[in-house]
């Protein structure tokens, strides 16, 4: 199946793309935007592959499903397009930024400058029908998320991952935790927040990291 992606993850992910479940998945995806107002655009399923391309990963966010109001989604997880109201997830991660390294928050929620220096705003399921939250769910999508993480961990090298609430944490079994960096707490959610999202020093300590290892580190 030829699919629009980046050329490096096309060639790393060609095995996934010939597998019947996601020749299944795309034939839901395509019914889905044709009867439905589904998010984010078709063009930008893949924005957060398009951006960052795979040689590139230093820094890998796991999220859960794209914004499914109007204007939000547009392919990377937590980020929202200019313009748009700041989500409280992102909202609190901008001040736990602040807080960290002293970063201003930011005038939009457009993280797409964050992809562009190498990290890959993954959600776990990457279309979502409007307003309803989790109805593209166990559709194909997490076996091809979880396929991108399984490759990142076993052919790059030196990445942080940050994994934010108990979703996200299930997904460090994929990952190979003698050669990456693992980072873990609860969610940004305003539900959560206040209980170890706040003062996690993530940005910090993944910044350290990638020096440490020869790598720039990331200006949040």
């Amino acid at each position: 199946m030829d699919v629009k992606i980046e050329e490096s993850w096309k060639t790393v992910l060609q095995q996934e793309f010939e597998q019947p479940y996601f020749t299944e998945l795309t034939s839901f995806v395509r019914d889905e935007y044709r009867n439905h107002a589904v998010f984010p655009p078709g063009n930008a399923i893949f924005n957060a592959f398009n951006l960052c391309p795979f040689h590139q990963v230093k820094v890998v966010i796991i999220g859960q499903d794209p914004y499914h109001g109007p204007g939000q989604a547009h392919g990377l997880c937590f980020s929202v397009q200019p313009g748009v109201d700041f989500p409280p997830s992102l909202r609190n991660i901008f001040k736990e930024i602040h807080a960290d390294l002293g970063i201003p928050i930011p005038p939009n929620g457009d993280l797409t400058r964050w992809a562009k220096q190498g990290v890959l705003l993954l959600n776990a399921t990457l279309t979502v029908r409007a307003h309803q939250a989790g109805s593209h769910q166990k559709k194909g999508w997490e076996t091809f998320t979880d396929a991108v993480i399984k490759l990142v961990s076993a052919q790059r090298e030196h990445v942080v991952f940050l994994l934010w609430g108990a979703y996200a944490q299930q997904k460090k079994l994929l990952i190979d935790a003698s050669k990456h960096l693992l980072l873990e707490s609860v969610h940004p959610s305003p539900l959560s927040a206040s209980r170890g999202f706040f003062g996690n020093h993530h940005f910090s300590q993944c910044n350290q990291y990638l020096a440490a290892h020869g790598e720039n580190p990331i200006h949040w």
